[in-house]
């Protein structure tokens, strides 16, 4: 074996490149945290070829003694460390000193700087790996940084790389990312002489986000704030019907820095549980604030990992209050014309109407359940809230809202805003979902007792989930039990299940916790959706106007009623200013 020997600097800085430097866009993510580093009013950055041909980052900052420059591009000599212990307290974003260091080993890199106190700037520059002499240059005060022709001399590194639009395309969406973090500093982006972005410095985080995808895309944004002691987070979430096909307009920021959690992100899916269609996402623009002991974003040499010391606590933060504004923010999808796309192709048009209409067994209406007093709720299912609108269920109580029905599918209501049509199916399930979960959480689940037990034969894999689920059947009023083979037999169901056979409620229950991924404590809750998806109405069937009434009555004294427990809207409002344009009234 080969004996044990320290490696060239020339070596550790190309082993250190691959870790830092992946493309063109890793480049411009490290100069802009080093840019922001010294404080600047202003950065413009400028690239050629996708960032391939040039990366150039001017600010406007602090500058970089001329003695200093031959140390900024020497691996592991940073301004921003002094011992061990500030490791445990980062406030800068590039404090690694690896950044320079490792470029100037792939690519031509020239550092020009001038400070406020001196005469003129200086220049360096290193050409992969070959460092030239520092020289006189001049210059306003701040530092030009340009990397040119990334990985030309490394034909291993080069090959990976894609082409300049691809290129291009995550280079734009870095700079994205540091512009979302700091609204307070302007910052522009050029592209093969084209510009791209012009963003003004402002205190308003809206702005900003307007400013990169459009002010239409930011002015639907529900705003959102939470604490809990020295734990904060605020910032804005997209409403239900503007989801996303993908999670690119998922952002989260911390001491300044974006970074990808799957706990933070696992919370906000779960505050838009029954909100959104299945695989869809939720637009979602969040900073933490927390002390700097209690994250670590020393993980990775890239940064966009962290570690929280307490993830529970976050976690807790962002679920609970995401849940409380959505229960106070009017979340029903309209019919206005829809807002521009965001700028630059980030994302897709909304998703407001989407989502085809299944067939379901008819199930006739019953009235609301009583009020009972709260018992001890179960665990994993949380008791029903007072309704998100009192005056306005004091309104329907008193017979204010009358609708018809419309191809025994929708309903027809005037609203305060104009017309708003109702799925009959999607509001209903809704609403029995909503009874069957408070039923659940108080204790005071009704069941109906068959007075003939219904055999069902399952496949293998189905008997398996009867096993492995029969408690939480059994909470959600399904007593399903082993027959013989692969035969079970069901001897009670929920008495709001109607005449829906037992054997229809089973097999759409199994079916859904089999595709499922939920946690135990969800697990009652799935139970209750494939129950109240069978046991709603279905498109078609004919309603009496007296069944009509008490749907849309019932619709007042439920949470979240403006989306079925799918995530599809109930009602789609039709805006009385829309109609008056459509009628050339203005």
């Amino acid at each position: 074996m080969a004996r044990i020997q320290t490696l060239p600097v020339s070596v550790v800085n190309r082993i250190a490149a691959g870790e830092v430097v992946e493309r063109p866009a890793s480049v411009v993510k490290e100069l802009l945290e080093n840019a922001l580093d010294a404080r600047p009013a202003r950065i413009d950055v400028a690239l050629e070829q996708g960032g391939i041909g040039l990366v150039r980052v001017v600010d406007d900052g602090c500058g970089i003694e001329a003695d200093d420059l031959p140390l900024a591009v020497a691996p592991h000599a940073t301004s921003k460390l002094r011992v061990a212990e500030d490791l445990e307290r980062i406030e800068t974003l590039g404090f690694r000193g690896e950044a320079l260091a490792s470029v100037g080993e792939v690519a031509r890199l020239v550092i020009r700087s001038r400070t406020a106190g001196a005469g003129a700037g200086a220049a360096l520059e290193v050409d992969n790996g070959s460092r030239g002499a520092v020289t006189p240059c001049g210059g306003p005060v701040g530092t030009i940084v340009e990397v040119h022709q990334l990985f030309a001399k490394v034909p291993a590194r080069r090959a990976f790389l894609r082409a300049a639009a691809t290129e291009w395309s995550h280079a734009a969406e870095a700079f994205v990312r540091t512009a979302l973090a700091h609204a307070g500093v302007a910052l522009a982006l050029e592209h093969n002489g084209r510009r791209v972005h012009d963003l003004p410095a402002t205190d308003s985080w809206r702005t900003r986000i307007g400013g990169l995808f459009g002010e239409a895309f930011a002015d639907r944004l529900v705003e959102v704030e939470g604490r809990d002691g020295d734990v904060a987070f605020a910032g804005f979430v997209g409403r239900p019907d503007d989801d996303m096909a993908s999670g690119r307009f998922q952002h989260l920021f911390v001491a300044g820095r974006p970074f990808r959690d799957r706990s933070v992100l696992h919370a906000v899916q779960e505050a838009y549980r029954g909100l959104l269609l299945s695989g869809r996402q939720p637009i979602v623009f969040l900073r933490l604030s927390l002390p700097p002991e209690a994250v670590d974003v020393n993980v990775h040499p890239a940064k966009m990992e962290v570690r929280f010391r307490d993830p529970s606590r976050i976690y807790r933060l962002v679920l609970s209050t995401l849940r409380s504004t959505f229960l106070a923010t009017d979340l029903s999808a309209r019919l206005d014309p829809p807002p521009a796309a965001p700028a630059a192709g980030w994302g897709t048009a909304p998703a407001a109407a989407r989502g085809a209409l299944s067939a379901f067994a008819p199930f006739p209406l019953h009235a609301p359940v009583a009020d009972r007093v709260a018992r001890s709720p179960s665990p994993g299912i949380e008791p029903a809230r007072a309704p998100w609108d009192e005056e306005a269920a004091a309104a329907a109580a008193a017979g204010a809202e009358t609708a018809v029905q419309m191809h025994d599918r929708y309903l027809v209501v005037e609203s305060p805003d104009g017309i708003e049509v109702i799925d009959q199916h999607a509001l209903h399930e809704r609403v029995l979902y909503e009874r069957l979960r408070e039923s659940v959480a108080s204790g005071a689940l009704e069941v109906q007792r068959l007075l003939v037990p219904e055999t069902v034969d399952l496949t293998p894999g189905e008997l398996e989930l009867v096993g492995e689920h029969a408690a939480a059947l059994a909470r959600a009023g399904m007593a399903v039990e082993p027959f013989g083979g692969g035969t079970v037999i069901v001897t009670s169901k929920p008495a709001l299940a109607g005449d829906v056979p037992a054997a229809t409620l089973v097999r759409e229950v199994l079916g859904r916790l089999a595709a499922a991924a939920t946690s135990a404590g969800m697990l009652v809750d799935e139970i209750l959706h494939g129950l109240a998806c069978k046991a709603a109405i279905k498109a078609g069937d004919p309603l009496s106007q007296a069944e009509v009434d008490a749907l849309v009555r019932d619709r007042r004294r439920v949470r979240d009623s403006h989306h079925c427990p799918h995530g599809r809207p109930t009602s789609l409002t039709l805006s009385r200013q829309e109609l008056d344009r459509q009628f050339r009234r203005t």
